[in-house]
């Protein structure tokens, strides 16, 4: 499932007081995703990459410019390209098995043995079936967003959009989702888009990473990561491409670029 976004640009209008302030979040932004792709949008706040991303997804409209997936152009959400939130958005008062049978219940084509048969067979790829029957509540942050991933890949999405899933998580439980998410991507064949501040991240999930720059928001280069999987981080290759990465945030004869050659 290919993506185009062609002269992409997105202008906020904010009020102070009797005047209007305009902000340029997206500037001219133009990319091609390939099917199968896995595609790290990574900068700083203030770059654009989240609105690019719901903007890709039809949760955000733009000023000027065009977005197709398939060829066909974004004009709002689809169940065929679904998007998984920093803020995990399971409903309290389900259980682990009814969130991730949510979005099938909407479909409405399913009955509810096929629901649930669907719902076991994606607990189990993020290893949660043995916490079905448990609420929200009793479960760790981790598990958590696995119960939303398990949910969104239940639904059987053609692209994945996925907003800073692994942000607020702590930096085991982040790693350990990452090699989950990399090993389902090479079960399931989907196209993602993923939305991260975190160098390391990137160079450890993506195909390719778009490097962002804030003000206005607008692609700076677009880096191939051509490591094999699985990666490591301390191989020499993962470090000199994250070193190469991090170069392009820093401005030349900045000092802290010394601490990172």
């Amino acid at each position: 499932m290919s993506i185009e976004v062609k002269n992409a640009s997105k202008i906020f209008h904010h009020k102070q007081g009797r005047k209007s302030r305009k902000a340029t979040v997206l500037d001219n932004v133009s990319l091609s995703i390939e099917q199968g792709e896995f595609i790290c949008l990574l900068g700083p706040s203030g770059c654009g990459k989240t609105t690019l991303l719901n903007a890709m997804a039809g949760f955000e409209t733009l000023t000027s410019g065009d977005i197709r997936i398939n060829g066909k152009p974004v004009t709002g959400p689809s169940r065929n390209h679904v998007m998984i939130f920093q803020n995990y958005g399971l409903l309290p008062w389900r259980t682990v098995q009814k969130n991730v049978e949510l979005g099938l219940e909407s479909q409405g084509q399913y009955s509810k043995p096929e629901r649930r048969e669907i719902a076991r067979k994606y607990l189990e790829m993020v290893h949660l079936a043995d916490l079905s029957e448990q609420y929200p509540h009793r479960l760790s942050g981790g598990q958590q967003q696995r119960v939303a991933i398990a949910r969104a890949l239940a639904m059987r999405p053609e692209v994945l959009f996925m907003d800073e899933p692994f942000a607020a998580l702590d930096a085991i439980t982040r790693c350990q989702l990452q090699i989950e998410l990399q090993k389902i991507v090479q079960e399931e064949v989907k196209t993602i888009v993923f939305v991260t501040h975190d160098i390391d991240e990137a160079v450890f999930l993506a195909d390719r990473i778009v490097v962002m720059a804030p003000d206005p928001g607008r692609i700076k280069t677009i880096v191939p990561v051509t490591l094999a999987h699985p990666r490591m981080r301390n191989e020499p290759g993962f470090v000199d491409l994250s070193k190469k990465i991090f170069r392009e945030f820093i401005p030349v004869g900045h000092p802290t670029i010394e601490y990172y050659i």
